[in-house]
C-alpha cells in the first residue's frame, strides 16, 4: 500500500483550505503570489500536526447571531444559509480524513456575546441563536464540528450572568486601545478595507424599516462602532490564541496572505464579505447562492419553509443558469 509522506499530506490538507480562500478583491498581488505566501505561513503549522499524527485543530470565529435587518435576512434563527455552511465545514473535515486518518476538527468560536451590545442585539437573542446552532449540529450529525463561546472560558464562566461585565473583562485583559487599533488599520489597504466593511455591515444592519433618522447620522454612528467591534473581535482572537495556541486559524473575512488567519468561503457568494448571518440562501436554478434578502426578493424568489419556519428562497432565472 502506498503511504504518502508528511509533506505531501500537509500540502493536500492546505490545498483543501486554499481552494475556498476569501481574497481582498483590490489586492495588487496575483493569486499565485498570495497562495505562495499563505503556504509559507500555514504549511509549517499544518505539518506540525501531521508529524505528530495529531488531529488537525482549526478554530473559526463565526456564527455570532443573525443580523437584525429584515432587508438582509429571513429571520432571527439559523436557516438554510447556516445549515449549508455547517454541512460544508463538516464535509471539509471529512475530505481531509480521506488521506489523513487522524482527521480534522473545526471549533466554531461563536462571538455574538463579544460585541452584541455594539450591534444592537440582546444577549437573550444571541443565546437563542447559539442554542439553535448547537441543535443544528446535532441534527446534521456534524461530528467534526463543535462550538466554543465566552461561557466556555474557564475564568470567565462565572460572569455569564452579566455579559456587560464579561465584555469589559475581555477588553481589559485582551484588547489594545481603540486609538492603537485605528492606527494599525490605517497603515494598510487591507486594514482600511476591514474598517470600511465592518462600518458597512453596521450601517446596513441599523438601516431597518423602523429607522427614522438621517443616513449621515447613521453612517457616523456606524464608523464609531466599527472600531469597537474590531477591538472586541481582535480581543476575542487574542483569547482564542491563548486557549488554542497550535490551532489553524480560519476567518470568515478576507485576510492578508501573510496573516496567521486564513479567510474562507462556506458557500458560493459574489460578495467576499457576505456571511450566512448577514444574508439568505437562494436556490438559483439548482445551485445555492448567498445573497441579501432584498436581492432574493428582487429576483422574485419564493420563500421555502421548513417545519413552518422560513428557510431559503427558490429562484428561477433562465438567464442565470
Amino acid at each position: 500500500m502506498y503511504m504518502m509522506n508528511n509533506e505531501l499530506v500537509s500540502s493536500l490538507i492546505l490545498s483543501e483550505l486554499i481552494q475556498y480562500r476569501r481574497r481582498f478583491i483590490q489586492s495588487t498581488k496575483s493569486i499565485s503570489e498570495e497562495e505562495s505566501q499563505v503556504t509559507q505561513v500555514q504549511l509549517p503549522r499544518i505539518r506540525a500536526f501531521v508529524e505528530e499524527g495529531r488531529q488537525i485543530e482549526l478554530i473559526l470565529p463565526a456564527f455570532p447571531v443573525k443580523s437584525p435587518n429584515p432587508y438582509k435576512v429571513l429571520g432571527r434563527v439559523p436557516d438554510m444559509a447556516e445549515r449549508l455552511s455547517l454541512i460544508f465545514l463538516n464535509s471539509l473535515c471529512q475530505r481531509i480524513q480521506l488521506y489523513y486518518p487522524a482527521g480534522a476538527h473545526i471549533r466554531i468560536c461563536s462571538d455574538g456575546h463579544v460585541f452584541g451590545d455594539l450591534i444592537g442585539t440582546s444577549d437573550e437573542t444571541i443565546n437563542t441563536y447559539q442554542d439553535e446552532i448547537e441543535n443544528l449540529l446535532h441534527e446534521l450529525g456534524a461530528v467534526h464540528l463543535s462550538v466554543f463561546n465566552l461561557k466556555d472560558v474557564e475564568n470567565m464562566a462565572p460572569l455569564t450572568a452579566d455579559y456587560d461585565h464579561l465584555r469589559r473583562r475581555l477588553v481589559e485583559d485582551y484588547a489594545e486601545s481603540e486609538e492603537e487599533i485605528k492606527a494599525q488599520l490605517m497603515q494598510s489597504e487591507e486594514g482600511l478595507q476591514l474598517y470600511r466593511s465592518i462600518t458597512r455591515f453596521l450601517y446596513e444592519d441599523s438601516l431597518r424599516p423602523d429607522y427614522t433618522g438621517s443616513n449621515a447620522a447613521l453612517q457616523k454612528d456606524a464608523k464609531k462602532r466599527a472600531c469597537g467591534v474590531i477591538q472586541r473581535s481582535w480581543a476575542w482572537g487574542n483569547l482564542l490564541a491563548e486557549q488554542f495556541p497550535d490551532a489553524i486559524r480560519l476567518s470568515i473575512h478576507p485576510q492578508p496572505s501573510d496573516s496567521l488567519k486564513l479567510g474562507i468561503h462556506m458557500m458560493p457568494t459574489k460578495d467576499d464579505w457576505l456571511t450566512p448571518w448577514h444574508g439568505v440562501a437562494a436556490n438559483v436554478n439548482g445551485q445555492f447562492v448567498l445573497m441579501k434578502n432584498a436581492d432574493a426578493q428582487q429576483l422574485d424568489g419564493e420563500v421555502v419553509e421548513i417545519r413552518g419556519t422560513p428557510s431559503h428562497y427558490l429562484v428561477k432565472q433562465p438567464d442565470m443558469a
